[in-house]
């Protein structure tokens, strides 16, 4: 079996490139992979494409990347909260671009890609300006919007505990939309808690298999045991 732990952050995010389209897991900072994003900042790819469910909180993480003007455009469902100051001072300057996408629609999308689909129909946004110049059609009496799948180059993501293989664990709401990003991206990163011996951890609490995931790295140990 692969080996495919590393161990540092730095090396894992080494081969990043310029022009990158990257998602990011989390749901603001429950589940964001903070020491992933920290070493992206050190490592200054620029012109990045970020796919993510907000645009940052405060001035860590995912809002660290965006300071250090490594992103060009967001994809999100939230972008701004009280705490979102430095994308509303990049957007407001014209910094960076923001395609908004509902979040049923941004969950729908990443599940396409990993699951092979050429895209999916839903109602969300029809007849607003989300729907224009996209492919409608009338199922069963409602109209729909075609929406194209999102890929990524890289997924990076947190979870609580994996192994050397890359079969990860997640705690409670931090699992959030790290399982089908990690199916939706060419390699995946994940920053984990807790690593694990190879067949230690239960096949059956298994959320995201090892094929998924090409890299794994330790950023904590934690020694009270996972909640269920």
């Amino acid at each position: 079996m692969i080996n495919k732990n590393l161990h540092a952050t730095d090396a894992a995010v080494a081969d990043v490139q310029d022009g990158a389209t990257i998602m990011i897991g989390g749901f603001g900072p429950a589940g964001q992979p903070y020491a992933l994003l920290e070493a992206l900042v050190r490592h200054r790819p620029r012109n990045l494409t970020l796919i993510s469910n907000n645009a940052g909180n405060g001035d860590s993480g995912l809002a660290a990347l965006l300071k250090a003007g490594c992103v060009g455009k967001i994809i999100c469902s939230f972008p701004r909260q009280t705490d979102s100051w430095i994308f509303d001072d990049l957007y407001r300057r014209g910094r960076i671009e923001l395609e908004l996408v509902p979040q049923g629609t941004l969950v729908a999308r990443i599940q396409a890609a990993g699951c092979g689909y050429g895209g999916i129909y839903t109602p969300t946004g029809f007849g607003t300006e989300l729907a224009a110049g996209k492919e409608t059609r009338e199922i069963n009496g409602r109209q729909y919007v075609l929406e194209m799948p999102l890929r990524a180059d890289f997924a990076l993501i947190e979870a609580e505990r994996g192994d050397s293989w890359g079969n990860l664990v997640y705690r409670k709401a931090a699992r959030n939309f790290g399982p089908i990003m990690a199916m939706a991206a060419a390699c995946t990163v994940a920053e984990v808690h807790f690593l694990a011996s190879p067949g230690e951890l239960d096949p059956e609490a298994v959320v995201t298999p090892g094929i998924f995931v090409q890299r794994v790295v330790v950023t904590d140990h934690r020694t009270t045991p996972l909640l269920t």
